[in-house]
């Protein structure tokens, strides 16, 4: 929990924040201009939810706040961009659980694989103003400076490859990009392949010249970045229901007036819900672009067994999280 002090000295140190973070104050005091920065596609629904709060943002505040979004890793890589907003060089930014997780190690438990019973219980687990939640981000500001301003629907991930897959034995020795943190590369060697770390931003590249044979994301990202372009498979493991979360830097929050926290936060609302509605309904159309443009997709009607990968993966990631992440798991669990 913060201290007043705390409090104080973020707010007395705003100033040197809002020179880095691009937090330009203009003739008057409530001109102020946030730098977003992210490493996804303008057209991908991360993307498209970055630009929906700089223009919820500035229709909240009357145009006092604006919003500069920089997408495709102008302004850093995945880890760059989560320590970004830390330091203060950028104001806001999305990323995954697993990648905040490297500026507060629990939330990375946020992005285990197969521990949500449905969208709706995601949800509910990564509202900021749920139990774990408000402890979780009281915790990330100490540890930090950073707060989650909400999260949002990212898609339930499978599993692209260059061939078909239907059982972790396929992928017996071969190389699939995780993203490069713990809970992910443990993910990775759940479904039977060996994860080798890969920044986002290269990993078509990867992809094409054969470095990996695949890759696992929502299926948004695979239409979004045109992997059907470089993979000829996807597999409906839907192995981690995912929320990416919107981080803010936490001296350029304690230094908006409360006004403009509370148009923020009423932005936040109404982009959480239309994103999270936004991935729901295009989930399927994607599939159908991604058949469409000659992908092969494996379901368990064409003989996905999904219940070895559920296996293989939980004890994977049990292995190695369930002492750390025991607790947060029952929390989770107990949640409705």
């Amino acid at each position: 929990m913060k201290t007043l002090g705390k409090r104080l000295t973020l707010r007395h140190t705003l100033a040197g924040v809002v020179m880095a973070a691009g937090l330009v104050s203009g003739a008057q005091a409530q001109d102020i201009t946030l730098r977003y920065g992210h490493m996804n596609a303008p057209n991908s629904i991360a993307g498209k939810q970055a630009e929906w709060l700089a223009d919820a943002i500035k229709e909240k505040t009357d145009g006092d706040i604006a919003v500069q979004v920089f997408p495709s890793s102008q302004l850093g890589k995945l880890q760059e961009l989560a320590e970004g907003v830390s330091t203060g060089t950028i104001a806001l930014s999305h990323n995954t659980a697993g990648a905040i997780g490297s500026l507060h190690p629990p939330f990375a438990a946020f992005d285990t694989p197969y521990l949500y019973r449905d969208v709706d219980h995601l949800m509910s687990v990564v509202d900021t103003s749920s139990p774990l939640m408000t402890r979780l981000n009281e915790e990330l500001v100490d540890a930090a400076g950073v707060r989650v301003l909400y999260g949002f629907y990212f898609g339930s991930r499978n599993l692209t490859a260059d061939r078909p897959v239907t059982h972790p034995d396929d992928l017996d020795g071969v190389k699939i990009r995780s993203i490069p943190f713990p809970i992910y590369m443990a993910a990775v060697e759940g479904l039977g392949a060996v994860p080798v770390p890969v920044d986002w931003s290269e990993v078509p590249t990867a992809l094409a010249t054969g470095v990996v044979s695949g890759q696992e994301n929502p299926v948004n990202v695979a239409v979004s970045h045109k992997l059907y372009e470089v993979q000829s498979h996807m597999m409906e493991t839907g192995h981690i229901i995912a929320a990416e979360m919107v981080l803010i830097n936490e001296g350029v929050w304690q230094g908006l007036s409360d006004e403009h926290q509370s148009a923020l936060l009423a932005a936040a609302d109404d982009v959480r819900e239309r994103a999270t509605q936004y991935v729901l309904e295009s989930e399927r159309e994607d599939t159908e672009t991604l058949r469409e443009q000659g992908m092969t997709i494996i379901g368990p009607d064409e003989g996905l067994d999904i219940e070895a990968f559920r296996t293989s993966v939980e004890a994977r990631v049990m292995e190695e999280f369930a002492d750390q992440y025991g607790e947060f798991y029952s929390q989770v669990e107990a949640i409705e």
